[in-house]
């Protein structure tokens, strides 16, 4: 897994660079509501509104927030109803990338994440292209100037956890999908904050680009990260040492 946090260092920093926390808000606010229409609003009976209130713990979201957003997915509370796609497509280089969309309108969805791919020098792929590249995995990271590795190896492993990494000054740990929670669970108590708590999609393999190309992806992925449909995005850049976005 030495490979993944090249990703998930970049993805973080990104990420923390370009969403504005209303703008992240929104996002999480979505994922909560969905989660709560899809299998109810009891945390501990629904996996997926677990993992979601989790990772809008670790953004730091207010329990008020996060209460109003699983009223609105039971229906207790007025709001839109979401609708969750999936595009897949290639990045300048090959780049493989994912994108998850919640949206109210899939037309609008579809041909704003089109156009994105289009402008930026990208394509869009049919369903199942790009997905296989991936595995869902449970992501925690850690600043690795603020916590002890080993105590974290500990912890995480004893939870269940199926690997700890610590590089570029990052503890990820990694689980298997349905043990995120539980490990989650296990390392809060401990008190440390993390940078970020959530199920995602792990390339298997990353491509390496150079700097001209890896200006281009991060383009395509700034844009696409910054439409409101659009929840998450994932991609197998490798991008070199010396990018600084």
């Amino acid at each position: 897994m030495s490979g993944h946090n090249k990703w998930s260092t970049i993805k973080h920093a990104k990420g923390a660079a370009d969403a504005k926390r209303g703008a992240l808000f929104t996002k999480l606010i979505k994922e909560i509501s969905i989660a709560a229409s899809m299998g109810g609003g009891d945390q501990n009976a629904n996996p997926r509104l677990r993992a979601a209130i989790v990772k809008a713990r670790a953004a730091s979201m207010p329990k008020d927030n996060i209460e109003r957003a699983i009223k609105k997915g039971t229906g207790e509370l007025a709001g839109g109803t979401f609708e969750e796609l999936v595009y897949e497509g290639y990045a300048a280089g090959g780049v493989a990338v994912l994108v998850e969309v919640l949206t109210d309108n899939h037309n609008r969805a579809a041909a704003n994440v089109r156009n994105i791919f289009n402008k930026h020098g990208g394509n869009l792929g049919t369903s199942g292209s790009v997905s296989r590249m991936f595995d869902r995995k449970g992501v925690i990271e850690y600043d690795a100037e603020k916590v002890s590795e080993d105590e974290v190896m500990e912890a995480a492993l004893e939870a269940g956890a199926e690997d700890i990494v610590n590089e570029d000054g990052v503890i990820t740990v990694t689980t298997a999908p349905n043990d995120f929670t539980t490990v989650v669970e296990a390392l809060e108590p401990k008190g440390w904050e993390s940078l970020s708590a959530e199920v995602s999609m792990v390339p298997q393999a990353y491509t390496d680009v150079d700097l001209e190309t890896a200006a281009k992806v991060q383009k395509l992925i700034d844009k696409l990260e910054e439409d409101d449909d659009v929840q998450n995005v994932w991609h197998t850049a490798n991008f070199p040492e010396d990018f600084e976005g």
